[in-house]
């Protein structure tokens, strides 16, 4: 297995065939500071079908002017007023403002995004989940003490939390792209070692690593992901998230279904593990 992910590694994992995935969007800026909060936000709108969520990015940050970052720290009644009428499937612009207030008050006690996350990090820990958990629970406790009220559904859509058992798939897909370094990752926080990530499962990592035989379990959830980067980790135990864009290029960019058609003959896949699965 290990020589057929080195062959997709080598193959997709470039900087060229980032778009059409929202990483492309942290790409758009040179500040670490913008990159951060393109990248939370672009991986945050990451559901649903791909051109939508490029559309939807590409509008969201084209409203922030020409620095996120400014933005977010400026974030007030002009700054909301910006997003009142931006809509992404489930999420609005009241979600996103919500959302944008907290990131100041995040920016305001830590600096950054990174500092936040590194405040609920344990390098003891055998992954990223608990860091993550309490990430995601410091914001919505910070909205609650705010606004004397339960945080909205959208709000709390937004910043799933591996703690009800999601598979976090938008949050683990934005810490890939800020902790690994390599020709797609951006690299951006220095603090966690990429061994501690998780593998972003959504519905083209789950078809494609049940093809690997990585799982058999019907339903897709937090534990499949701890299962398949365990799986992953025992083949590259220091990075088990690396194959994760260029097996998602199958699915994103090749339209894999998981069904057999002609093109498929040009697949790494075809022969190794989807003829032994049909």
């Amino acid at each position: 297995m290990k020589e057929v992910l080195e062959k997709l590694y080598d193959k997709y994992n470039r900087f060229e065939l980032i778009k059409p995935d929202p990483l492309q969007f942290v790409y758009r800026y040179s500040e670490k500071r913008d990159m951060e909060i393109a990248g939370f936000l672009a991986a945050l709108l990451a559901y649903g079908r791909v051109r939508q969520i490029e559309k939807s990015a590409d509008e969201l940050l084209g409203r922030m002017g020409k620095t996120p970052f400014e933005f977010t720290v400026n974030f007030g009644k002009a700054e909301r007023e910006k997003l009142s009428d931006f809509k992404h499937r489930f999420n609005t612009g009241d979600d996103i403002a919500d959302l944008m207030q907290l990131l100041r008050q995040v920016i305001k006690e830590f600096g950054n995004i990174e500092k936040c996350f590194m405040a609920g990090f344990n390098a003891e820990d055998e992954n990223i989940i608990g860091a993550l958990s309490k990430f995601c629970q410091r914001l919505i406790s910070l909205y609650e003490r705010n606004n004397g009220r339960a945080a909205p559904a959208g709000l709390r859509y937004l910043l799933s939390d591996p703690a009800k058992g999601s598979t976090c798939k938008r949050l683990n897909m934005f810490l890939r792209w800020m902790i690994r370094d390599d020709d797609v990752d951006a690299g951006l926080w220095k603090g966690v070692d990429k061994s501690k990530l998780i593998v972003p499962i959504d519905t083209h990592m789950a078809r494609l690593c049940k093809i690997l035989g990585l799982y058999d379990k019907k339903t897709v959830n937090l534990k499949t992901a701890i299962e398949v980067t365990q799986r992953f980790a025992e083949i590259e135990t220091v990075d088990p998230v690396k194959y994760d864009f260029a097996l998602s290029r199958i699915g994103i960019v090749e339209d894999c279904t998981g069904k057999y058609r002609p093109q498929c003959e040009n697949c790494e896949l075809l022969v190794p593990f989807c003829r032994q699965r049909s």
